[in-house]
This record gives structure tokens, C-alpha cells and sequence, in this order.
């Protein structure tokens, strides 16, 4: 909270000089100036969405063409609208609102426009969801075009008073500004960037993907709206083609080369792009030097700006600010002293209720392929249970299917006798269910703190943001990683690394955690010192445990029954000592010729 009002504090300073300046000056710079506010409106839209999905939209400029026609259907004279919209239906002809009036009810009817529209699109990952977007932006145009009563169709749209000056877009601008960057800092802000930097591992931190998604989306619709209504009202008459490919591609330019993930990007991005395209606009017309005068250059503007992404991206793919603030960048350090919470002694994790469980006759196919074949296993509270087996016998797909992320074929999986074998991952980590990866999937971009508090933020609202940090505090305590909570987490050791998924997991409460290779790269010392931390978790917190590893003799002295896995079924499941020396075992490892290797290997 404290980060969000300094940082959105020093843009209204900045804002405000800059409209006071321009104010005094007036003229062409005034003009300017409110392009430049509307633009940074639209900007701070699209990145509401696409900075924090990291899912880029070329559909937003619609958007912004509604609320700029419907807002001029409002507000425009009745007289005027019987002139040149004499089609429009009774309700729409007779109204008439203030500015203020006709903003409220574009906004309105864009994010309404947007939930149907986002219902849809928020389903769709990476570059499907991008050409989508433009799908909608070439929809939207057409509809414009063809609804002629409304529009006009393809021609001049004109009438609309021109009520938008430099106060009204700078108080917008404002709002905007606060409205995003609050947005990002948010709970949601927080999950859906969670979910950029890797869905999967979001998904088994609790964040529901989608509807995260959506809500951005449909937020970032309304701010961009209010951009269009501006447009409109500053302009008095537009056509269609000023909602489509060449502003799309200016505002998109801001966006990248500023920074999509960023709200100073979007500043920095809006006031670069502005700059060039109003000195190559000049250079396009033809401008006279030292007594030359140079020839008109048509498409300057468009190539000048297109340099400027491909150099940007080149030399900063993430943008002029990359993905911090500027306050997070300079007052870093203070933020992590002013918001740390401090006790007198670690929190402590609330005991894990009684229960279990079980995994009946899981099978999985993947086409003809059978990964799982009629797998059954079963896991109690305050037990520490290893999955072993050969490479490609299954193990990491059973853990992809009791944690939700792949569905089963066949079989069911109970939770206390609760079926949730048709449950996905957000919602069984909401019922206790943590994991790890075999893989590190940490939230790059975030810092260790952020990454375990995705998943402590799991319950709310229902539990309040001080109960979640008091989660965080508690994990990275159990994990011995306190020092490193406001580091960035991709910055860590491996070890580290791996100690920050485990505590992010631990964040959830789990009454079941699913381990996936934890000490896998770990040297000796480091993979003794995790068994440690394993078998305090189990006896500290009361949640059951199971856990594949490939270092066997990590599994033998930490687990108390094993169950193993061989192209994808059950071959044995006992007391550590027992499937050590069980024939079965020792073949589906090395064979009949390697039999005694594995077997000195196995008890060591």
C-alpha cells in the first residue's frame, strides 16, 4: 500500500507541473499535451491487461471506438442528431447527457461488452489469445461500419461537442494512473502476474487463471473506454479508421517500449513515442534547414517508430524500465524495512486436521499411449511416502494427476472420501493439496516474498492479508530463507531455488504435499540438510508427504513405505527394506545382469 501511493504520488506531481506548464504556454503545446494524456490513458489500459497477463492485445483500440461513439451519440444535441443520425432508435434520439453522464454509461456498456467478450478470450493462452484479440479489433471495425444508423458507416462522424480540455483529460490521466498501479500492487494484480511468469505452477498455487484474467480484461476495457470517450469529445468528429491499425500501432509502441509490465513504462513509453512521432511528423510534412527545404517523406512516422520498437526490443526485449517501478528501483530497500512484519517469534502453522488420501485404479492415456495403468496409492497425514521408479515409468504424470493438473481416464482420487478426481489444480490447492515441480517453476519476475505470498493469499479474501504475511513469514522461517524475501527469486542459488518452491508450497497450509525430485542438483551436504527440513515439516505441521526422487538413498532413510512404479503400474509397495531387495524392483532398474549393483546400491 505504502509503495503504491508513493509511486502513483510521484506521477501526479509530474502530471500536474506538466499541465501547469502547458496551461501557461497554451497553443500547440496544449494540444499536445492532452493527445499525450489520452494516449497514456489507453496506454495504462492496455497494460492493465497485457502488462499483467503478458498476453498482448490488438483488440483494445475497439474498445475505445465504442465508448467514443456511443459517448458522442449521448451527448451530442438532439437537434444535431436528428440532422445527421436521423435512424437511431427513440431512446438513443431523444437522450441527451454531460460528459460526466455519457463516460459513465460508455464505461459501462464497454465492460459489458468485454465480460462476454473475455468469457471467451481468457481461455486462451499466449499467441491464440493475441490473434484473437486482433480478431476483435477487425469485428468491431466492421460492426462500426456496417451499423450506419448509429455510426455513420465509414464517413466522418462529427457533432460531438468539444468538451475535453487539458484539466478534464489531466484529471483522467490521474485516475488512470492510480487505477493501474494499484490494480498491479493488488491481490489480483499479484496472482494474474504470478500466472505470466509461468500458469502452471499459479494454477498449483490456487490462482484461478482464467477468472484473473478476465477480471483485468474487463478492467482494462473500461480504462481504455474512457480514453475513447476523451478522443471523441476533443476531437468533435472522427471516422472509423482512427480505432484501428495505424493507433493501434502507435499505442502498442508505447506500450512495448516503455514496458508493458510496468506503469512508469507506460509514462516513459507514452511521452517517447509522443516526442518522435510530433518531430517526424514535422520532418514528413517537409521542413525547411538552413535555407533548404526538404522534400515531403510519407510513412515517416510509421517507419520512425517501427526503428524505435526493433531497437528497443534488441537492446531491452522487457522495455525502457523493464519490470520495476520507478519508486521499487530507487526506495526499494526502504519498502522491504517499512512493510516487513516483525514478531517476537515465528508464527505458527495451524495443525493439519486428521484424514487421507487415497488413489484408486488411476489410469492415463495420453492418445494410445497408457502412462498410468490401474495405480492405486494411499497417503495419511504425518506420513512421508517415496514414488520411485525408472525414468518414464510414470511417476511425475500420477503427481500431475492427484494435484489436478492433468485429468485421470480412468480411476478416482478421494480427499477424506470427497471426490475431486474432476477437480483442477487451483481448486485442490484451495483443498490442501501443495507440489513442487520436477522442474523449478518460481515466478521469475517476483521476489521470494511474492512468490510464497501467491500462494498464502490462496483463501482470500476469506483470510486477510495480515493472516497471509504471517503465512509467508512462517514458511520462509521453516525453509531457513528468510534473508532472501526480498531478493528476486530467479536470482537465487539452485538449492535456494529449490527451498523457495518448497516454502511457497508450505504457504498453502497443504495437508499434502507432492515433492517432484526436491533434491534433484543438490550436492550431498545440501540434500542431508533438506531430509532434515522434510522430516521437521512432517512432524511440525502434521501434513503427509510423498515425494519422488531419484536419490535412492535419500528415499530409503527418509520414507517410511515406498511405493514403485514401472511403465506405469505398481510392482511393489512396502517398508524401505522390504522393496529394496524385491526382485521386481532390482530388474525394473538395471536388469537381470545388474542385479546385485542395484542391490548394493539400495542399501547403502
Amino acid at each position: 500500500m505504502v509503495k503504491s501511493i508513493v509511486g502513483t504520488g510521484g506521477f501526479v506531481v509530474v502530471m500536474v507541473l506538466a499541465a501547469l506548464i502547458a496551461g501557461t504556454i497554451g497553443g500547440s503545446i496544449e494540444r499536445t499535451l492532452v493527445v499525450f494524456f489520452i494516449s497514456l490513458i489507453a496506454v495504462l489500459g492496455m497494460g492493465v491487461y497485457s502488462g499483467n497477463s503478458g498476453i498482448l492485445s490488438f483488440g483494445h483500440l475497439g474498445f475505445m471506438g465504442l465508448g467514443a461513439y456511443l459517448s458522442g451519440i449521448l451527448t451530442m444535441p438532439i437537434a444535431m442528431k436528428q440532422m445527421t443520425l436521423a435512424n437511431l432508435p427513440p431512446f438513443l434520439a431523444t437522450a441527451h447527457f454531460d460528459l460526466l453522464g455519457a463516460t459513465v454509461i460508455a464505461v459501462i456498456f464497454v465492460m459489458v461488452v468485454a465480460l462476454v467478450v473475455g468469457i471467451v478470450i481468457s481461455k486462451l493462452e499466449g499467441s491464440a489469445a493475441t490473434i484473437t484479440t486482433l480478431g476483435l479489433l477487425v469485428i468491431v471495425h466492421g460492426i462500426i461500419i456496417g451499423a450506419r444508423d448509429f455510426t455513420r458507416g465509414s464517413q466522418s462522424f462529427f457533432g460531438v461537442p468539444r468538451v475535453t480540455d487539458l484539466t478534464v483529460a489531466a484529471i483522467c490521466a490521474v485516475l488512470a494512473i492510480i487505477v493501474a498501479r494499484f490494480y498491479k500492487d493488488s491481490v489480483f494484480g499479484l496472482k494474474l502476474r504470478a500466472s505470466r511468469d509461468d500458469q502452471l505452477a499459479a494454477g498449483a498455487m490456487g490462482v484461478n487463471v482464467r477468472r484473473e484474467r478476465l477480471l483485468s480484461w474487463v478492467i482494462s476495457a473500461g480504462i481504455v473506454a474512457v480514453a475513447g470517450v476523451l478522443i471523441g469529445h476533443f476531437l468533435g468528429a472522427f471516422s472509423v479508421k482512427k480505432f484501428y491499425f495505424v493507433d493501434t500501432f502507435a499505442l502498442l509502441a508505447m506500450l512495448i517500449v516503455g514496458g508493458m509490465a510496468t506503469v512508469t513504462g507506460a509514462l516513459a513509453g507514452a511521452t517517447l513515442i509522443t516526442l518522435v512521432t510530433e518531430i517526424l511528423r514535422r520532418v514528413e510534412g517537409g521542413i525547411e534547414i538552413f535555407g533548404f527545404q526538404t522534400p515531403q517523406l510519407f510513412g515517416t512516422t510509421q517507419i520512425g517508430i517501427g526503428l524505435i520498437i526493433l531497437l528497443a526490443m534488441a537492446k531491452r526485449s522487457d522495455g525502457l524500465f523493464d519490470r520495476l517501478e520507478w519508486d521499487e528501483a530507487l526506495l526499494g530497500g526502504w519498502f522491504a524495512k517499512k512493510e516487513k512484519i516483525v514478531g517476537d517469534a515465528p508464527p505458527e502453522h495451524k495443525p493439519v486436521p486428521e484424514g487421507s488420501l487415497q488413489a484408486s485404479s488411476i489410469t492415463k492415456f495420453f492418445g494410445g499411449l497408457k502412462a498410468l495403468d490401474q495405480v492405486s496409492l494411499a497417503l495419511a497425514n504425518r506420513e512421508i511416502v517415496g514414488l520411485i521408479g525408472p525414468n518414464g515409468s510414470g511417476k511425475t504424470t500420477l503427481l500431475n494427476v492427484l494435484s489436478g493438473v492433468l485429468p485421470a481416464s480412468e480411476g478416482e482420487t478421494l480427499v477424506d472420501s470427497q471426490d475431486v478426481s474432476t477437480m483442477t489444480s487451483h481448486q485442490l490447492a484451495g483443498l490442501g493439496i501443495g507440489r513442487t515441480f520436477q522442474n523449478i517453476r518460481l515466478f521469475s519476475s517476483l521476489s521470494v516474498r511474492q512468490n510464497v505470498a501467491v500462494a498464502a493469499l490462496n483463501a482470500w479474501p476469506k483470510v486477510s492479508t495480515i493472516v497471509a504475511n504471517e503465512k509467508v513469514d512462517m514458511a520462509l522461517e521453516a525453509m531457513g530463507i528468510t534473508e532472501f524475501s526480498e531478493v528476486q527469486a530467479s536470482t537465487l542459488s539452485y538449492g535456494n531455488q529449490r527451498r523457495v518452491e518448497i516454502a511457497r508450497a508450505l504457504a498453502l497450509e497443504p495437508r499434502f504435499l507432492f515433492l517432484d525430485e526436491p533434491a534433484a542438483g543438490m550436492n550431498r551436504e545440501e540434500t542431508d540438510s533438506l531430509m532434515d527440513d522434510l522430516k521437521s515439516l512432517c512432524d511440525r505441521f502434521g501434513m503427509g508427504i510423498l515425494i519422488v526422487d531419484h536419490d535412492l538413498p535419500l528415499i530409503m532413510r527418509l520414507c517410511e513405505r515406498v511405493v514403485v512404479l514401472n511403465e506405469g503400474r505398481v510392482i511393489a509397495e512396502g517398508e524401505p527394506k522390504t522393496v529394496q531387495k524385491d526382485p521386481q524392483v532390482i530388474e525394473a532398474y538395471l536388469g537381470h545382469k545388474g542385479s546385485q549393483q542395484v542391490a548394493e546400491v539400495l542399501s547403502d
